[in-house]
């Protein structure tokens, strides 16, 4: 069986679209999502999803290497507490510990990569400690 020179060209046209990544996300179309908005104070358990906004799904094995909580949504950005990582509950969550010392707001800033894209994820995400 031959092939004419027309199917394999637009084979090949169709392979090299599928190797440059034309459907390739942009950063900007991943995010965290808080699964809860507000927590108990004291020793607290934060989850939270990142999602390709695209399709919906969460995203696992994501690098995360920028975490911080603080006060900033009641003005108080000087107060922070300690954050650490804890094993992911399941693909696509990524769970931490704080002692979480006041009532109120608190922002949960996060950074991460996401394999086979570049640039950063950055997120702010505003969450409420109850007593």
């Amino acid at each position: 069986m031959t092939t004419s020179p027309f199917a394999r060209a637009a084979a090949a046209a169709l392979l090299g679209v599928a190797l440059t990544g034309a459907a390739r996300a942009d950063i900007k179309d991943y995010e965290f999502q808080l699964v809860k908005n507000e927590i108990k104070q004291g020793d607290a358990i934060l989850d939270v999803r990142l999602v390709d906004q695209r399709t919906g799904r969460p995203v696992p094995n994501a690098v995360i290497f920028a975490t911080r909580l603080d006060m900033a949504p009641d003005s108080m950005e000087e107060m922070t507490t300690r954050i650490e990582p804890l094993p992911s509950p399941e693909p696509g969550v990524y769970r931490f510990k704080a002692k979480v010392t006041m009532a109120g707001g608190w922002r949960l800033s996060l950074g991460a990569k996401v394999q086979g894209e570049t640039g950063t994820v950055d997120n702010k995400l505003v969450l409420k400690a109850v007593k």
